[in-house]
């Protein structure tokens, strides 16, 4: 259910081209040697789109910053025992990407929800430190990508992409609160940057098991003339913090309580930058820069056709 509107679709006089097109006078990334180094899914980006790409996490960690979220830069493997207690196995188990040999049985990461969350296992936090809100960009990776159909090609369904996550840990009584200030914090970014999105209420069929409560955000993007989720905030009530043994001490008694966790992409960059990309195309192939992102590119508002 379409909760939420921010701005209209874009309206092009022109034959307006997917980000892949675009790309092929921009040179912003090249997936055919990103593939011989390492398979499909795997893109390198290269010269400005890999300015635009830190750009674009540069101006996610300032915008939650600026919420009062601590930055983290946690471990991108992690123990078995890490990401059981996030939720992510033994469901996902076929989406993770692992170390197993006589030395080491690590995961990497497919988000820093994982360990974010794994911070504090078997832990007895104070009522008064509560709520505890966590940040952390990552490169993420998951198995995920595959061949969806030609409009999923380039930056679509990547195995390796970057997200910078928020985490929060909250007192049982405040959860759906702060799930709404969490929602604000990641829909921020997408009104910085001028885009069209919708949000999106999921029912209980369409979310994770671990979570009570989801809501895509979704972005438009033109060349595949549909909304993708570029970010997806949940409240996991005590899922999490009973896997994970995180309670936290009462005022009034010695009694303890299991906290409510809730995390949400404060967003992934490959499909807002497919969005960036193809929502800010001029007929002549350049790009516009929004102004919020022009300060990390020194000064920079257009990107132009290299031919």
């Amino acid at each position: 259910m379409v909760i939420k509107e921010f701005k209209e679709k874009p309206v092009f006089n022109f034959p307006f081209k997917n980000h892949v097109e675009l790309n092929e006078r921009l040179n912003l990334f090249d997936f055919k040697r990103g593939a011989k180094i390492s398979g499909s899914g795997w893109p390198v980006y290269r010269n400005l789109g890999a300015r635009l790409e830190w750009a674009l996490i540069n101006y996610m960690i300032d915008t939650q910053l600026k919420h009062g979220f601590q930055q983290f830069m946690p471990p991108l493997l992690v123990k078995e025992e890490t990401v059981f207690a996030s939720g992510q196995l033994p469901k996902f188990e076929n989406q993770q990407f692992k170390i197993t040999d006589a030395d080491y049985n690590l995961y990497l990461i497919p988000t820093a929800e994982v360990p974010l969350n794994g911070m504090h296992i078997d832990e007895i936090l104070d009522s008064a430190e509560l709520p505890l809100k966590y940040m952390a960009y990552t490169p993420c990776f998951r198995r995920e990508a595959g061949a969806a159909g030609s409009q999923e090609r380039g930056l679509i369904r990547m195995h390796q992409f970057n997200k910078v996550e928020m985490f929060c840990f909250t007192h049982p009584e405040e959860s759906m609160k702060t799930f709404d200030w969490m929602l604000s914090c990641a829909e921020e970014v997408l009104k910085g940057l001028e885009l069209h999105y919708r949000s999106v209420l999921l029912v209980s069929g369409d979310m994770s098991y671990a979570a009570a409560r989801t809501v895509d955000v979704e972005a438009w993007l033109p060349g595949q003339n549909r909304y993708y989720e570029v970010s997806s905030v949940s409240n996991c009530t005590d899922f999490q913090a009973r896997r994970s043994s995180i309670r936290f001490r009462g005022k009034e008694d010695d009694k303890t309580q299991f906290v409510h966790t809730l995390n949400g992409s404060g967003l992934a960059t490959s499909r807002l930058m497919v969005a960036l990309l193809e929502n800010n195309q001029n007929e002549d192939g350049s790009v516009n820069i929004p102004l919020a992102l022009q300060k990390y590119l020194g000064g920079i508002s257009k990107l132009l056709p290299e031919d």
